[in-house]
Formats: structure tokens, sequence, C-alpha cells
């Protein structure tokens, strides 16, 4: 029989003072509760009760080992008691990973207001380009946008939908002037973007007026800037170095603000989808259930927002 299971009878018999009655209290049988506390005798090799036909008494090494037991049965009673609660109220540590931009941009509001409507959970919030391994890192939900996830065994949840547009400074704009398709870019300093999911030396855009356009494939001549990483991309924008792709995300209070101006604006980038991975659909804690609906209300009704202001149809990536 299981250890804590042999304790917890012994420490009843000792409290009710009699097998009958424990047998009663658990429903069980008398024989049961005796080869519960046997068993509890022959692991310590220590007579515990000393039985006769009238009464029972408890042994010096019983009395000292119930002592022990109430209080280890009471730590594991908190401890179940806890990881029960952990389940219906949020509490404790969220670890959560995001890819820069987009924690930079709009994460970061999300775990702002999560925190407001949480404060029991504290958020540690790790930002990286690198797809993490949930386990080994020890984090509870990864945020990431791709157009389709690698096979593994993690769970996740579509968040909304990311577009790269194209953009450029006015002031570069004033200098050269402004391609008008896809193929005037060869002409054009082009500050390039390599990240995983966009290939350096490769732009794909779609417009829905004009239908897809399968690739722009170009290579600068002479210098030119190549970046991992969107507010890096949007200084050198801002800066007047070129034409770069950026997410709308990134991209869109440098738009409002006339700081940026959007370049071939009927193109955008093949729908990337943000997508929230947690390591499992068993027995989820209520603080990554609970951080995931914050990030569908709130992420992704900007992320939808974005795309209404920029003029791009929220698609989900194929």
């Amino acid at each position: 029989m299981d250890k804590f299971y042999n304790m917890s009878v012994f420490a009843k018999v000792v409290e009710m003072g009699s097998f009958t009655a424990v047998a009663n209290h658990l429903d069980s049988t008398v024989g049961n509760v005796s080869r519960a506390v046997s068993a509890l005798e022959e692991t310590l090799d220590t007579r515990l009760l000393q039985r006769s036909t009238r009464r029972l008494t408890v042994t010096d090494a019983g009395r000292r080992f119930y002592e022990r037991c109430a209080v280890i049965l009471a730590d594991l009673e908190q401890a179940e008691a806890e990881a029960r609660d952990a389940l219906l109220e949020p509490r404790g540590r969220l670890r959560v990973h995001c890819v820069p931009g987009l924690g930079r941009q709009l994460l970061m509001r999300a775990v702002l207001a999560y925190r407001r409507e949480f404060p029991q959970v504290a958020v540690e919030l790790l930002l990286s380009q690198r797809m993490p391994n949930l386990l080994e890192d020890q984090l509870d939900v990864s945020v990431v946008i791709s157009r389709a996830l690698p096979d593994s065994a993690y769970v996740s949840q579509k968040i909304g939908c990311s577009h790269c547009v194209l953009a450029a400074s006015p002031a570069y704009l004033e200098q050269h002037p402004a391609p008008a398709s896809p193929d005037d870019l060869v002409d054009h300093a082009c500050v390039l973007l390599s990240t995983v999911d966009y290939p350096s030396d490769e732009w794909c855009l779609s417009s829905a007026t004009r239908g897809v356009t399968p690739g722009v494939t170009f290579r600068p001549v002479g210098p030119h800037l190549c970046v991992n990483d969107m507010d890096a991309m949007a200084v050198a924008l801002r800066d007047g170095t070129g034409i770069g792709l950026l997410a709308g995300f990134s991209a869109i209070e440098d738009l409002r603000n006339g700081k940026l101006v959007r370049v071939l604006p009927e193109y955008h980038t093949h729908s990337r989808n943000v997508y929230a991975v947690y390591s499992s659909r068993q027995f989820v804690d209520a603080k990554i259930k609970r951080f995931i609906e914050v990030l569908k209300n709130q992420l992704g009704s900007e992320l939808d927002a974005i795309g209404r202001e920029l003029g791009i149809e929220a698609v989900e990536a194929v």
C-alpha cells in the first residue's frame, strides 16, 4: 500500500482510538485498517500500537511517529490544496518568452493588463529571436510569429495575424523617387531584414488589388544594411537609410506621425500567424489559461486593428 495512505490511516487510528471507528470514517473495513498499520510497522521495523481485544495503546515510538506524521500530512494536504488552487486561481510566477519587436510594441501592454487583473502572479518576460525549449528553459508560454510551427509535442493557440509593409522616411523619398512597382526596388537602397521567417535576399509581396507577386528577388548594388530586429530596422529607416520591411505593429506609430511613409502601399508580405505556445493540454495552470485569454482579447484585437488601419485583411497564414 502507499506509504502516505498508511501514515494517514495510522494517524486516524491514534486520533480516533479505534480500528472500527477509522474503518467507518474511511468507508473501509477493520481488516484494511489493520493491514495498513501493520504494513507501516513492517516498513519501519517498529511497533507503533499495542493491540488487545479491549483496547489500543500507542507506543512511545508510535507517539513520536504520530507527531511527525501529523506535520507531514498537514503539509501534504496544504500542497495538494495549493496545486488544486493553481488550476483555479492564477498565482505564482509566469515565465513568458516573446520575439523582441512584438514583445516591446504590443505584448508588454498585454502583460501589464494581465498583472492588473491578477496581481498575485509575478511575470518574467524574456525577449529573444530564438524559439526556446519550454521545458529546458523553464518557460510557461512562448509568443512567436511564424507561417507554420514545426512539429512538436507543444500546444499552440493562434492569437492573431501579422504582416510586414514596405516603408521609408520622407527624407529618403525626397531624394529617391518612390518605386512604382516591386521591380523598381532593385534601384533602391534596401535595408534587409534577416530572420528565420524572413530570408534577407527575397521579399515575397502580396496585393489585394494586383493579385500575388510570388517573389521579388533582388540583390542591392553596393553597401547595404541587414538587421535581424524590427526596432533596429525602424531606426535605420527613420534615419533615411533606405526602404525596408517592417511589421505593422513596429511601423504603425511612425506611419501615423509621418516619420515613415508606406512604399508600394498596395503591397504587403504574406500573413504570419502569432501563436501562444505552451507545453501541455492537461492540467494547465490557471495563470497560463488566463494569460492566453488576455493575449487573445488584447493582443489579438490590437493586431486586427493594425491590419485594418493598414488596409490588410487578417487572413490566416497558409
